[in-house]
């Protein structure tokens, strides 16, 4: 079965620290670059982060450059989102979608046509 799964969520405080994992399974990352949405309650799906299916370029939402940090192991078939500093506004459902493409690009746009998207993890700051 071909799928994306996420993993690592869960309640943190504020200030706290998650790594959160996106695992393909049924097909290799190796031509898909990454994206990392999230989705809060009433809000519209937003794009966090993204990385190129060589790692060679990556994008960040202004709302979380300098806290989260994407990266990818395309020989363990991984994408991470390291999220440091976390705030209660980055409580969320956070999904991983992956692109098939043979250019060192990717796109944090909601509205992409992405191959793959995994189910979510649920993402609670709160003290």
């Amino acid at each position: 079965q071909l799928q994306l799964v996420e993993s690592g969520g869960g309640l943190v405080q504020p200030g706290g620290s998650l790594r959160l994992s996106c695992a393909a399974s049924g097909f290799t990352l190796d031509y898909y670059a990454i994206g990392w949405f999230r989705q809060a309650p009433g809000k519209e799906r937003e794009g966090v982060s993204c990385i190129s299916r060589r790692g060679g370029r990556s994008n960040y939402a202004d709302s979380v450059k300098g806290r989260f940090t994407i990266s990818r192991d395309n020989a363990k078939n991984m994408v991470y989102l390291q999220m440091n500093s976390l705030k209660p506004e980055d409580t969320a459902v956070y999904y991983c979608a992956a692109d098939f493409t043979l250019l060192d690009i990717c796109s944090t746009s909601p509205t992409h046509d992405f191959t793959y998207w995994g189910q979510g993890t649920q993402v609670t700051v709160s003290s």
